[in-house]
């Protein structure tokens, strides 16, 4: 009886991970990013009050090295990064992206360990990644650092069934991905048309629900969106009774405390054209409503107005930047700073070479985020660079990071 390639291919692969003798690769990959301060923002002004009191980014070369073994159902996959920053020593760090077993027959597959499972359709933003959370728009590929899971998939001539149990060695206090909870996620095939749906169930934030689907509409044109609700979600949020309790404004902590997010809701809409040319264009909008508010933005863009206008008075200046230092804590609370987000990215494959140039927009506050690249692939070569700036009126979020720009260049030899 002949079996959908669907099922077949697990079976094969299933058979292969048991019988195949161990196989190991890797690859090398030195790198330079020079980083240029940003000159806007809270931290800038405590870094001018207070030199050293915030990180802020620095320039410097790094080697990383990925290794890979598999082999009689276990997958391995290691990572070595030295670096030295301006300013800085050696600093190195060794870690385990995947360590797994997996195994099964013709319908199941099982799998258990440190393990990258990343869902959803979107490229900029996937709203419906809720077991991995896999940070997007990287400047340079890596392979992500998994989460510890036990997972079961089943498999039919349409259809797949994945169900995980994800950070069940965490605390139960963890927040974010590390936050341990139950997953499920539903695919089904229907000719040109891909649907998911998904579900979480975390210990600490509850219920949350998604769908999303892509569709390949013609040869050129691709179509996708994905949905989530959320019961809750972790987030940030200003003591603002501490603030006016405080003389002069300048509180003795850091403000900004743990906070909740209910009932919020994360949306995205993208498309993909690309002809006989391979010239690509992806456009992609989201919604993401973990993300500070509108009033929480215009309260922090008040609050860091405040501290600025302390400088020369009589406030000790050491309060002052420790203060707009706290007003940092505001800036990596989410995976999107602002909840409204466009995207646009033109990219072409021309032989062995890949341009590539994208724009990530703000309209809430006209915040912008550029990015140009070119990469050369060869058999086991490959070479990368480009430049990210990040921009804006000076009231945008994004144009008072710590960051104004990065520039980088990196070669990557594949053994």
């Amino acid at each position: 009886m002949l079996r959908s390639p669907l099922t077949a291919a697990v079976a094969l692969a299933a058979a292969g991970a048991c019988v195949a003798a161990p196989e190991f690769s890797g690859q090398v990959r030195p790198e330079y990013f020079a980083q240029e301060r940003s000159s806007r923002g809270p931290l800038a002004l405590a870094d001018s009050l207070a030199p050293g009191l915030v990180p802020l980014p620095a320039s410097g070369p790094a080697i990383e090295t990925e290794l890979r073994a598999s082999g009689h159902g276990l997958f391995g996959v290691g990572t070595i990064r030295q670096q030295r920053l301006d300013g800085q020593g050696f600093n190195n760090r060794a870690f385990v992206n995947e360590a797994y077993w997996a195994g099964g027959g013709t319908s199941w597959q099982f799998s258990a360990g440190k393990k990258t499972v990343g869902w959803d359709v979107g490229y900029g933003f996937r709203p419906n990644d809720v077991v991995e959370r896999e940070p997007r728009r990287t400047l340079l590929a890596t392979t992500p650092e998994g989460r510890p899971l036990a997972m079961a998939e089943y498999f039919d001539a349409s259809t797949a069934w994945s169900f995980v149990l994800v950070n069940p060695t965490k605390p139960r206090t963890s927040v974010g991905g590390n936050e341990p909870a139950l997953a499920a996620r539903v695919y089904r095939r229907d000719g040109a048309v891909d649907w998911h749906g998904f579900a979480r169930q975390g210990i600490r934030t509850g219920t949350s629900v998604g769908a999303a689907t892509a569709w390949v509409a013609t040869e050129s044109v691709e179509l996708h969106g994905s949905v989530r609700w959320l019961h809750a979600a972790d987030s940030i949020g200003s003591d603002d009774a501490a603030i006016a309790g405080a003389p002069g404004g300048l509180v003795r902590g850091n403000p900004w405390l743990p906070a909740t997010v209910r009932n919020a809701t994360q949306a995205l809409v993208g498309g993909t054209w690309t002809n006989a040319e391979q010239f690509s264009v992806l456009a992609e909008a989201w919604w993401d409503g973990t993300a500070l508010s509108n009033a929480q933005w215009k309260a922090w863009t008040a609050r860091n107005g405040s501290l600025a206008a302390l400088v020369g008075s009589r406030a000790p200046v050491a309060a002052i930047a420790g203060n707009l230092a706290y007003q940092g804590s505001a800036l990596d609370t989410a995976s999107n700073l602002r909840r409204a987000n466009l995207f646009v990215r033109a990219s072409q494959t021309l032989d062995k070479w890949q341009p590539a140039l994208d724009l990530l927009y703000m309209p809430e506050d006209r915040g912008r985020v550029v990015t140009a690249s070119l990469g050369w692939q060869g058999d086991r070569v490959r070479f990368d660079g480009g430049l990210r700036v990040y921009g804006g009126p000076g009231s945008a979020v994004i144009a008072q990071v710590g960051t104004r720009s990065v520039a980088f260049v990196a070669g990557t030899w594949a053994f």
